[in-house]
């Protein structure tokens, strides 16, 4: 009884809420994505051992799904990926080591450093664009196509949103 008083709607909502469920799915849809790649025959097989071994994370999916082909200032990604500067900058230095990427002077401004993909990075690259593709298409087939639909709509739609109430 004195549970109700203090909480007197129920917990359900903390376990049910859309932000958990998205945080859920992301998670899962992510995991997936990786597991792919650890099992891809076009990922770099040093890059899929690594996967396999659980030493790729989604950090490193924030990378590779933020470096457009032409290479980007650290400080755009960050933003891109919602991270810090410093924390990007530390993943990079790890996705440089291993050959991923390369860091080059920014021809627009001699303070800043450009990184760009290496050919094994875009390697990379295409074994991510494959398994993004299988986990969507794998999701369609769990979920049915017209939610996917649906879900993939209002997504765009809540994501592009400016977060201001109606």
């Amino acid at each position: 009884m004195a549970e109700d008083v203090l909480d007197p709607v129920g917990d359900d909502w903390r376990q049910t809420h859309l932000g958990r469920l998205l945080g859920h799915a992301l998670r899962r849809f992510d995991a997936r994505v990786l597991q792919l790649m650890a099992r891809s025959v076009e990922a770099p097989l040093a890059l899929s051992n690594l996967a396999a071994r659980e030493q790729v994370s989604a950090a490193h999916v924030h990378l590779t799904r933020h470096l457009s082909p032409a290479g980007d200032r650290i400080t755009d990604l960050a933003a891109r990926a919602g991270m810090a500067k410093q924390s990007m900058a530390a993943l990079i230095d790890q996705c440089e080591a291993w050959g991923l990427v390369t860091r080059e002077a920014d021809p627009h401004d001699a303070r800043a450093r450009r990184v760009r993909y290496t050919p094994l990075g875009l390697a990379w690259r295409e074994a991510f664009r494959l398994a993004v593709a299988q986990a969507q298409a794998e999701f369609r087939a769990e979920v049915g196509e017209e939610v996917a639909t649906v879900v993939a709509l209002g997504l765009e739609a809540y994501a592009g949103g400016d977060g201001a109430p109606a």
